[in-house]
This record gives structure tokens, sequence and C-alpha cells, in this order.
């Protein structure tokens, strides 16, 4: 009965109770749309930096991260390979032989990191094969191809097949070189990534270095997010002699800012939450005093104050879940579509390239963050209901009925 009533009295003052659940509704909205957008935002910079070239999970040898050096690749690489491959939960695998050199065109020199891949194990871990702008990716049997990013190929002059060649600490400590021939100009999401790579063939490189197969790098794609941490620990278990590392310990500014834009996104919801919290309680205090001849009578015949208290606190919970699942349900609806169909950002697709972010935007919220956003509102109804609920225990009912 009592909860009926409540609902009832929320309804008596139509256009004022309309007002707030629209404040509520349209508030909530803005600000999970704004963290949708922020979450899609920091997400999209995860996955293009996992899909560009981090993967899941790296193995090197222990103090590679130290010492860089050519000599320095992991023991008996390829036969880790063979075995991390056999593991269910990988989709696939990839060795690389990375070397730091130069780059030189006819017209100047640059400093590169020169990635020689197996290209067909390459594309199971990496997205470059669709990140070609010019060129292919290595179609033909050709020797000493090169793929080279659209922002080195401006700052060399060069274009596709242009001549570069690329110079570089053998193994036995000497300069060596070989001579490219660019057959395909890539360009990802991340400019400094683009200026700063290269891609060449292992066959090629091998063939230059007079080595076996060496392998500085084993890079993972997972075939779900979600097994990672069993994958690492059995790695770990597996290799105890080798560096495994996932790719938030490999770039642990992207994995900071997930986590603090989550942490974020509920703070900016309270705040407007707490925004909401002064219209709330303003509208409650305003239906307590419409009713205080009312809420004395009631007291008089025999309502306990409890009950008066509840009954107002019912009315305002009332009024702020309404507001809540209306924005709730526009939010829902909102982020829904443009996480189908994508915000587009190329118009500032300039400066998204310098945090590696994509010009195409998809905003989402977990579920979780729906489920404390109830909490959060059951909170904020509880706390606006006081001072107008104490105000109605407080009233002396026959001076109520008498003045009022």
């Amino acid at each position: 009965m009592l909860l009926a009533l409540a609902w009832k009295n929320i309804w008596r003052n139509k256009k004022r109770s309309l007002i707030i659940i629209a404040a509520i509704a349209f508030g909530l909205w803005g600000g999970l749309f704004s963290d949708a957008v922020m979450m899609g935002s920091v997400e999209s910079m995860v996955e293009t930096a996992i899909s560009r070239d981090l993967s899941h999970i790296q193995i090197h040898k222990t103090d590679y991260e130290q010492d860089k050096d050519i000599r320095n690749f992991i023991p008996a690489g390829i036969d880790v390979i063979r075995d991390v491959k056999q593991l269910g939960e990988v989709a696939g695998v990839s060795g690389r032989t990375i070397i730091y050199g130069m780059a030189a065109s006819p017209t100047s020199s640059f400093g590169v990191k020169i990635n020689s891949i197996e290209p067909r194990y390459a594309k199971q871990v990496t997205n470059l094969d669709q990140q070609i702008i010019d060129g292919d990716y290595f179609a033909s049997e050709r020797r000493n191809q090169i793929l080279i990013g659209k922002k080195l190929g401006q700052r060399l002059n060069l274009k596709l097949r242009s001549k570069v060649v690329l110079s570089f600490q053998n193994l036995e400590g000497n300069i060596a070189y070989i001579a490219c021939r660019v057959t395909g100009i890539y360009k990802t999401n991340s400019t400094p990534f683009d200026e700063a790579n290269v891609f060449v063939q292992q066959a090629d490189l091998f063939r230059i270095l007079e080595t076996e197969p060496i392998v500085h790098e084993i890079a993972i794609r997972l075939q779900n997010a979600e097994v990672l941490d069993p994958v690492v620990v059995r790695l770990k278990s597996n290799y105890p002699d080798l560096q495994i590392e996932r790719w938030d310990e490999l770039a642990p500014e992207l994995a900071y800012l997930s986590e603090t834009t989550a942490i974020y996104s509920y703070f900016f919801v309270a705040i407007i939450l707490f925004a909401l919290l002064f219209g709330i309680t303003n509208t409650m205090l305003m239906s307590v005093v419409d009713r205080i001849r009312e809420l004395g009578m009631l007291m008089a015949i025999g309502m306990k104050k409890g009950r008066v208290f509840a009954m107002i606190l019912l009315e305002t919970i009332m009024l702020s879940l309404t507001g809540g699942i209306a924005g709730t349900i526009i939010s829902v609806a909102t982020i829904a579509y443009y996480g189908h169909s994508g915000i587009d950002l190329s118009a500032i697709a300039t400066s998204l390239e310098s945090w590696g972010a994509s010009t195409m935007l998809y905003p989402f919220l977990p579920v979780v963050m729906y489920i404390v956003m109830t909490v959060m509102i059951l909170f904020t109804a509880n706390i606006a209901a006081l001072m107008p609920a104490w105000k109605a225990i407080r009233l002396v009912p026959s001076e109520a009925i008498r003045n009022y």
C-alpha cells in the first residue's frame, strides 16, 4: 500500500516530476555516452597496438630489453615457436628477427627498426597486410623486397620500386649491407610506427647474415583475450629461462590509460549524480511543503513517523529510478547504434595518428557499468530524501493542520 501511495504522490504534480525525470535521464545519457566514447577510444588504441605489432604475448631472451644486440637471440627459438603453435588457445605465432640499423636512399638516411618476418605467419598475428596503401604484401618471389611506412617514404623520398639500402651490424660485429626494392608501402594508425619500422623477409636477411634461422622475438596472438592469464602462466612454466610478457607489460602506458579511464568514467557519472542530487532534493522539499497539511493529518490519525519517512524515501527512489531507467534506455540505444556504425573522426586523423588511435571510434560500455550506475542512483536517491523526509517527520500535526 505504501508503495502504491508513493507512486501516486509522484504524479500529483506531473510537470514538476517530469522536469526532474527529464533532467536525470538526459544527465545520465550525457554522462554514459561520454564515458562510452572515452572507453571506446582507449579500447581502440589498445586493439590497434595489439593488431599492429604488439600481439597478446611476446617472448624474448631474459636480458633482451637491456641489450638488443643482434647476437642476443632466443636459444632454440624455432623449437619454441613449434611448441607454442600446439597450444589450443593460440591463433597465430610469428618469429621475428629484429635488427636496429640505418635505411638510406639517394637523398637521405634514417635510423630504423628492421623487422625480419615470415609473411605467412606474420599475417596470423598482425594486420599489417591489411594496411598496404601502395604495392603489395610480399606477393612475388623476388629477393630483397621491403615494406616501408608512408611516413618513412616521405622522409627518405621513397616510392614504390625505389631502392633503399639497409646497413646494420652482423653476428661478427661487422657492418653488413642489403640493397632492397620497395614493393609495398603501408600506413597504420601510428605515425611514429610508420616512420621507424621496415619489414623484410627472413630468408633474405639470413642469406646476408650467412646464418641458420635466429629469432629475437616471438609474437603470439590468442583466439580469445580472456584466456591470456592461463596461457601466460603455462608459458612461464614451460620456459622459465625466457621472458614472457603480456601486452599490458609491454605497453604499460596503454594499460594505465585503460585502467584510469574506467575509474574516471565512474567519477564522471558520480559528478553528474551529485549535481542532480540538489535538483532531486529541491523537488522533494517542494512536494513536502505542498503537502504539509495532508502529512499532518495522516500523523494525527495514527500514521507513524517511520512510515511517513519511508513514504518520502520511496517517492524519491521511485522518482530517481524512473529518470535513471529512462536515461539508461536512451544511453543503451545511442551506444548500440554508434557502437555498430562507428563515429568517423577522420577530420582529426593527424592528431589521432600521433597517439596511435583509429579514425573510426566505436563507443562501448561494459555491463558492470550499468549495474554500478543503478547502485549509485539508489544511493543518490537515499541521500536526496533525507532532508525532505526529516522535515516531514518533524511536523507537529496540530500546527500543520491549523496553520496550513
